[in-house]
């Protein structure tokens, strides 16, 4: 075989349509690459929008599989109950704040201000903005998956109250990362 027939085979091989076609064949077989990927992540994924501004940022990745550590910024469920409902409305809430204590740590109160290992992190307000009582969160040595969370917000609905405590792993959805 000479090397003008060669050229002329390959030309007539990869003629407008084949090339259409394998053109088709790639993009497909990248899309379905895509979709799995995409498929895959979206079971250990989600995105979040933040209604509230107890913290800084408004939209977050949640991993539902990392453990959570000292100052990732955690999602879990709130407890239900009425004083909830007044404040947040009916339904599940789900809060999120970073992990200021875990496991083995020792948190401890000075009236209404809370520390943990002995480093200041909050300050309990005494009602809520609607005027309940806000009963103090737990002390002493936190237990073996949970964690004392908060936020920097003063206002901000975390562990230094009874309604929230401190937070358990039956409780956590999973860790975030601010997006927005």
């Amino acid at each position: 075989m000479t090397e003008f027939t060669r050229s002329t085979t390959a030309a007539a091989f990869w003629s407008p349509e084949r090339k259409r076609l394998w053109s088709m064949l790639a993009l497909g077989t990248f899309a379905i690459l895509v979709w799995q990927g995409l498929s895959a992540w979206k079971t250990s994924h989600a995105i979040l929008l933040n209604a509230s501004d107890s913290l800084p940022n408004w939209a977050f990745v949640l991993e539902t599989k990392a453990p959570p550590a000292r100052d990732d910024l955690i999602f879990f469920r709130a407890p239900a109950g009425p004083v909830m409902q007044r404040h947040f409305g009916a339904g599940e809430h789900m809060f999120g704040k970073h992990v200021i204590g875990s496991a083995g740590d020792v948190v401890t109160r000075e009236g209404r201000t809370f520390f943990v290992n002995g480093k200041e992190v909050a300050t309990a307000k005494i009602q809520s903005r609607l005027g309940e009582p806000l009963a103090l969160g737990p002390v002493g040595k936190i237990p073996f998956g949970c964690y004392y969370v908060g936020t920097d917000h003063k206002d901000g609905f975390d562990s230094r109250y009874a309604l929230i405590g401190w937070i358990c792993r039956d409780r956590i959805v999973g860790t975030g990362k601010a997006i927005l």
